[in-house]
This record gives structure tokens, sequence and C-alpha cells, in this order.
């Protein structure tokens, strides 16, 4: 380059003159040192030199001497020129560390390297193939430049890793030996790349742990877990696939790394168990083998998962129990229970719905849990309970069939669901008992009661509403109880009659109905005169009936004919009651 120097005419001093000739020599000698530079050989190296182009966050691991490791690499000179390449093969390459395996330069660059580290290292001919070179491929005395990628490290002195990253609050149960589990993983390489999951399947995998069933790295990595809990299972290639892989996606020395949920565990031998009992205070009775169950419940797998519940249809689940209706577990877990008990029963799947299971909402293989509400239970052998709560201190007489009586009632299932109360209503309810006005099981309650008393009556369905129950009121086969109190009674007339005399009878009776005096009496004249009859007290219709429909009902009968008419021919008392004639 030339340089133009404009002088002020101070410059041309002597001084001056000097300065510039000094800055030009300083400008010519920097030229000759940056033209020597460039123009000088390489500088021989030393030593391997490493440039790491890629660093993954975390490094759990970094490479030993006498480790195992699956790496992948690009072989270059330093002009550019590929001389190898693992990746050309398709395989990685696999080799100890520090054994001399190695060129002595990878060996040392391989040292330190963390799995999914990449690095640029650039190894002199000393620490690599020398003055010998390699072959027709690599000349004497070459530099080498590897671009390494480290894929897997292991150690034949490893065992299986286990880092558990979620603990559930609760464990009551770990898995051991000859335990059947159920679980989900994600399986990946040590690099990260994904060979296999079950999540992908949407299925768990499902085995016996501890009996060779599974690779042995697993078999070891699954003891001791809880349901739910969550570890990373790391192990080497010999408790893994070994030497060879699995011929697909894992391929041989491979450490494989299992993400694991525990969802479920059980034992052949396990039973049903049962915890968290509430047991009401008082219990009266324990359900048997053959007694019919009412009951709410929530089913859900052993992880909480929710597979069905009683409660969503707002209906009991009822039953006959200890008589195969319902699982085997279920048929064992409800013998013995009091009314109002909860507890929870879980049940291994040999007793519930085994490999199987029932499709989309059990998984085969599932142990269950039930969180059960006992509402109530009977047997059908049950007859009505009657507990006198009161007895007043005077009782001239007991109902009895044919009464006419009057009572109020608490009506409430068994759980204490009320029903139903003549008090909301404030007025009695009014029957006649043996009439079957009321449930069978309330005419029991009601018999031989003085007015006054109070009853506690507990009625089984089959003497109550039955199987349908009332709708919207009664659940079907619900056991009633009921709290009654006996207010007022009328004697009722005797079995079979409908109408009596409190009198003799009149000889005369026909013609006094007969008022027209045509030989026939018709139906307004038969119920003038029965009506005078008992409003003279001469005679009483049966009470709690319609007096109107009785009548008729006697007319019915003494009209034998169907005319409509009763003739002197068709009239007769009733004969087979000598102390009371009724027509």
């Amino acid at each position: 380059r030339s340089f133009k120097i404009k002088l002020s005419p101070a410059a041309h001093s002597l001084s001056a003159m000097k300065m510039i000739q000094c800055v030009l020599r300083m400008l010519f000698l920097s030229v000759l040192v940056a033209f020597a530079a460039c123009n000088a050989p390489p500088v021989p190296l030393d030593d391997i030199l490493i440039e790491k182009t890629f660093v993954p966050e975390q490094c759990v691991r970094a490479v030993k001497v006498g480790d195992y490791v699956r790496y992948h690499y690009i072989g270059t000179f330093p002009d550019g020129k590929k001389f190898d390449s693992s990746y050309d093969r398709g395989s990685t390459y696999n080799v100890f560390v520090g054994k001399k395996q190695l060129i002595e330069g990878m060996d040392k660059a391989l040292v330190g390297m963390c799995v999914n580290e990449r690095s640029l290292v650039k190894i002199p001919p000393h620490l690599a193939y020398g003055k010998r070179g390699y072959g027709d491929i690599i000349p004497a005395d070459s530099i080498l430049h590897f671009d390494v990628l480290l894929l897997d490290v292991w150690n034949p002195e490893d065992g299986v890793q286990i880092n558990t990253y979620h603990t559930p609050s609760t464990c009551e149960r770990k898995v051991e030996v000859s335990d059947y589990v159920r679980y989900h993983y994600n399986g990946t390489l040590l690099d990260g790349t994904l060979f296999d999951s079950s999540h992908t399947r949407m299925r768990t995998y499902d085995t016996y742990v501890g009996i060779g069933w599974l690779i042995a790295g697993m078999d070891q990595g699954l003891l001791g877990m809880c349901v739910g809990e969550r570890r990373i299972i790391t192990m080497p290639p010999s408790l893994g696939y070994g030497e060879n892989g699995d011929g697909s996606d894992i391929p041989g020395q491979a450490s494989l790394v299992f993400d694991v949920v525990l969802l479920d565990l059980h034992n052949p031998r396990d039973g049903i168990t049962v915890t968290n009992q509430v047991v009401p205070e008082s219990c009266t009775r324990k359900s048997v083998s053959g007694d019919f169950v009412r009951y709410h419940y929530n089913g859900s797998l052993l992880d909480g998962t929710f597979f069905d519940s009683s409660y969503s249809r707002n209906r009991t689940y009822d039953t006959y129990v200890g008589r195969g209706y319902v699982i085997a577990g279920m048929d064992e877990g409800l013998i013995g229970v009091c009314v109002g008990e909860k507890r929870t029963i879980t049940i291994p799947p040999h007793l519930a719905y085994g490999e199987e299971g029932t499709g989309s909402k059990i998984p085969g293989s599932a142990v269950l849990v039930f969180d059960v509400h006992i509402i109530d239970f009977h047997n059908p052998s049950d007859i009505t309970e009657v507990k006198v709560t009161y007895m007043p201190e005077e009782c001239g007489r007991q109902t009895k069939k044919g009464d006419f009586i009057k009572y109020h009632y608490n009506a409430s299932l068994m759980d204490g669901t009320s029903i139903d109360s003549t008090y909301n209503y404030g007025k009695t309810y009014n029957i006649v008992l043996g009439a079957n006005q009321v449930v069978p099981g309330m005419e029991e309650g009601l018999m031989e009661m003085c007015v006054g008393e109070k009853r506690h009556l507990i009625i089984p369905p089959h003497l109550g509403y039955g199987e349908r129950g009332v709708t919207d009121e009664v659940p079907g086969s619900a056991v009633l109880v009921f709290d009654i109190e006996l207010i007022d009674m009328e004697e009722g007339l005797p079995e079979g009659y409908m109408f009596i005399w409190n009198d003799d009878v009149s000889p005369d009776l026909f013609a006094e109905m007969d008022k027209d005096e045509n030989k026939q009496v018709e139906p307004s004249e038969f119920t003038d005169y029965i009506m005078r009859q008992v409003t003279e007290g001469k005679g009483r219709l049966a009470p709690g009936f319609d007096p109107y429909r009785i009548i008729d009902n006697m007319f019915s009968n003494q009209d034998r004919n169907g005319d409509g008419k009763i003739t002197e021919a068709e009239f007769k008392l009733k004969a087979d009651e000598p102390a009371h004639d009724e027509l």
C-alpha cells in the first residue's frame, strides 16, 4: 500500500523528519511479521485438543477409565476429508475406555464426557496412528479430527440404579417377590431415545415380579415400590438385553432407562382386606349369608382411578350376599356388616373380575377398592319387629281384625331417611284392620294395640312395599321403620259381616222394607230402610267403609237373579250366626 503524508510547514525541521522515518520503519516491520506468520509451517500438536460443541444441561454421569461407552463419530483429516464414520455403518462404536482398545488420543478424549455431549477432538499423530498410519486409509503422521457424540456409558460393576421422584403420602404395601403388578412405563436409551411405552398402547404392563418373567434389572427395580410411586430405573445391558439387544429397537450393549408408575399390586395368596371401618354405636344385628343388602358404593382401582358409583345412579345396589350374586370378594366383604356401617373393601383380581376384567372400565388383573355404606339389610325369613315404646296405664281393649282405628306415624328408612309423617298433615291415618288397606307388616304391628300405646316397627320389604317400592318415595327392597301411636279405635263387626242387628230382628222385615207393598223391594227402599236402622241404633254397619257401598253390596247379595229387585222368595237372613243375624 502507498501512504500519503501531508506535512505542515513545521514538519520540515530535522526532528520532524526523524519522527516520520521512525513511523515508516515500524509499519514496514509489522507487515513483515504478518507475512511470516501466514507462511510459517503449522505448529505441531503436543496433545489432543477438545472443542465441546454441545454440552447437555445435566450430566448425571461422566466417563471414567474402565467404563464401556457407545458413541457415534465422524473422522476427518484437517482439510475436511472424511476417512471414516460410524453413521455410515448404521451402528455406534462400542468399546471399553482406557483399556487400549482405542488409539491413545481417543482414549483420553472420551474420559470426562457426558451422555449426549458432542465434541470436536483433534489428535496428533503420536496419539493416533503415528508414522505407520493405517493402511491405505490414514497416511503416516496424520493429524486426525473426530466429531464425537456420546450416547451411552456404563461399567461392568454397575447394578440397577433407582431414582424415586414421587412417593405417595401413604404406602400400605410394597412390591415383594412373587407379587403381581400393573404398571405404566416409558422405556428409553440413556441418550433419551424412546424405544417403547405402555402409554402409547393405552394398556398397563402386567406381570409377576422376581420370578424371571421380566429382564433382571426390571425385576430388581420394581421391588419395594408403592402404588402411585414413580421412579426411574436405570440398568446396564447385563441386566437388560445384553450384547445382542432385542433385535429391533434396543441395540446391543445398551443401558436402559424406564420411567415407571406403579398402578396396582397383589399376590395370588391375597384375600380381601377390610379397612376404614366406621361402625354405628348401636348395632343390634350383623349381616349373614342369605341376607338381602342395600348399599351404596364408590368403586375405584388401587391407584384411585374411578370406575363406578351407585351414588351417580342415585340408587343403592341391592343383592343377596353369600349366594354368588356378586363377585366373590364383595360377597365376603358384605358379611358381618351393620346397618349404617361404612367400610373399605379391597379385593384382589382373583376374587373380582380376574385376568379379563370387564372391558373398558375394569382392566384385567385389577385390584378393586370399594368404599361401601350399608343402608339396610333383611332376610326373607324376617317378620315385622314390634317394640312397645309406651304403654298406657289403662287398656280397656286391644285392636283386632275388623276394627276401625286412627293412628299417627313417622315413617323412615333404616338409614334414617324420612319418608312420611301424619304429623305433617295434622290428621291421623285411618284404616280398618284386616282390610288390606296398609302393607302386611303394618297390619301385624297394629294388632292387639291399646289406645295411647306407642310402638316402634321394623318391616322387611316382603311385608312392606316389596322389590318395586313406591316411586320417588320408597326405594325397592327397602326395610321400613315406623314409629306409631294409636289415637282411637272403633270396634269392628265379626269377621265376615258388614251389617249386624243390635236388637232382635223383626219377623216382618221384608214387609217393612216393601213400602209400596208391590211384593218386591227396590234399591231405594232397601237403602232407606238400612240407613234408618243405623240411625235409630237398631243396626250397625262395618266402620271405616262407605255405608252406601256396603248397602249396595248387601242388596246385590239378596238380588239373586240380578234383575234389580228383591222378591220375598229371594230375601233370606244369614242363618249361620245365631247371635247376629245379617242380611
